[in-house]
């Protein structure tokens, strides 16, 4: 017999040391509902799983962001209700003044609430935010991020739906700068007049408002002389309007403005340099633009030329030769040309001539109306401008309805996945809680069993005894 060692003993002590290993792991499995608690458990089954997980967690965001657009849709299609509304009251008051029941003051009326819900549908696009992100100014360009990996987003856009941009507002732009030289004191003007414009193909919608070019004068920049030696001007802060040049040639000057639509034109400066701009955005309709004379100033001949282009770059133009004139002369005669960016697709040919001189402190208006129902055949033109905008709001709604559809549907799809993924990875990770109480009540039994056995092994020695005695 042997006691060194007891064989039997040690045996039943591994035994019971597996059967609490296997019964805390199944304890630590039924408090935590996880198959898989630490990469021992299932290495494979783990990897597979965060695979699974971070599929998930990326659909279950994904939903949210749809959600999230569906949002930012509803606002802008809200608003765009109301434009609708707005439009419907207008094409209303249209209607209404377009019979000759009503008289001239009884249209004026309607023109000032047709003249307020125009500047509301403009408030409303200009004001109508998601997040401070402005909807339907035409500047929202975005992408909704619909799925659990990268570039799976779709696109959306929304036109502006101002009154400018639906044709039943006015005009309102971007810039040009001129340079012109000047060699001659004389004055001449332009004679007041009207000048028709021609046929304009491929434009509708409001007609140009007005362009307008105020001045900003420079400053006399130093101390002029006529032919004589007598001093005609000499440098002066402040800017005034005006102009007086010696009979020898002069620097060389540009002038600086902006339309702003109802204003003035008033091309004009008192020193050497200043930059001029004109801005226009709107759709150009045929009608008659007038040239109206302010005073009598330093001038230069030929035909003035305000040329438009639109928005493909096309030119709309209004006529221009060499600067050659009314007692005056220019130091290098070449042609003047000012471009007005204009808000159409369409290409056409638009032209003015006034073939008397140019004063440079002339005022130049070219004007027109919005939506003007102040007569009945304007009433009438009003009506189908109406429509059109009308039209175009509800296209826009349309598609915005459509889009919130679609996301609709994403979601839709998103859970199904979602909770399809979700069922797999359960399968992996999570614990069979039935199956692993039974797996822990087994341990049990056999670790207590295992503690009874230990306890007789440790007994057999004691049988040594019995020899020596």
């Amino acid at each position: 017999m042997i006691i060194n060692n007891n064989i039997p003993a040690l045996n039943t002590h591994r035994q019971m040391g597996i059967n609490q290993n296997a019964m805390q792991n199944s304890m630590e499995k039924l408090s935590s509902g996880l198959r898989i608690n630490r990469a021992g458990d299932d290495a494979a089954g783990l990897a597979i799983s965060e695979k699974m997980r971070a599929q998930i967690n990326g659909l279950d965001q994904a939903s949210r962001n749809a959600q999230d657009g569906i949002s930012l849709i509803q606002t802008a299609e809200g608003a765009l209700d109301e434009t609708h509304s707005i439009l419907q009251r207008m094409r209303e008051l249209s209607v209404q003044s377009a019979n000759d029941t009503n008289v001239e003051v009884d249209r004026e009326e309607l023109q000032k609430e047709v003249d307020q819900l125009s500047a509301e549908i403009t408030r409303i696009a200009e004001t109508t935010e998601f997040n401070t992100q402005n909807l339907l100014t035409g500047d929202f360009e975005g992408k909704f991020h619909i799925g659990a990996n990268g570039n799976q987003n779709i696109k959306l856009s929304i036109a502006d739906m101002s009154a400018d941009a639906l044709g039943v507002a006015g005009a309102d732009g971007a810039t040009f700068t001129q340079e012109v030289t000047i060699t001659q004191d004389t004055s001449a003007s332009l004679t007041d007049g009207t000048y028709t414009v021609g046929d304009v193909s491929n434009y509708s919608g409001a007609p140009l408002d007005s362009a307008n070019i105020e001045n900003d004068a420079a400053d006399v920049t130093h101390v002029m002389y006529d032919s004589d030696g007598n001093v005609a001007a000499t440098s002066e802060d402040g800017g005034e309007s005006w102009y007086a040049y010696a009979a020898t040639e002069q620097d060389s000057f540009s002038f600086d403005g902006k339309v702003k639509p109802g204003d003035e034109i008033e091309i004009s400066s008192s020193g050497t340099v200043a930059t001029a701009k004109v801005s226009v955005e709107t759709e150009l309709a045929s009608g008659t633009y007038t040239v109206s004379d302010i005073s009598d100033n330093a001038t230069y001949g030929g035909d003035w030329e305000l040329g438009l282009t639109d928005s493909n770059g096309n030119i709309v133009a209004l006529g221009a030769t060499a600067l050659t004139g009314a007692g005056a002369s220019t130091a290098d005669p070449t042609a003047v040309t000012n471009w007005v960016d204009v808000n159409d697709t369409s290409s056409s040919l638009l032209t003015v001539s006034a073939n008397d001189a140019l004063s440079l402190n002339d005022e130049i208006v070219i004007s027109g109306e919005g939506i003007d129902i102040s007569s009945q055949a304007s009433a009438d033109k009003a009506i189908t401008t109406i429509n059109d905008a009308i039209e175009r709001v509800s296209a826009e709604r349309s598609m915005l309805g459509a889009n919130q559809n679609r996301l609709e549907h994403t979601i839709s799809n998103l859970d199904n996945s979602s909770e399809n993924l979700s069922a797999a990875e359960s399968r992996i990770r999570d614990v069979d809680m039935a199956k692993e109480m039974m797996e822990m009540t087994r341990a049990n039994i056999l670790s207590q069993a295992s503690q009874s056995m230990l306890a007789q092994a440790n007994q057999q020695p004691q049988s040594v005894l019995q020899l020596l005695g």
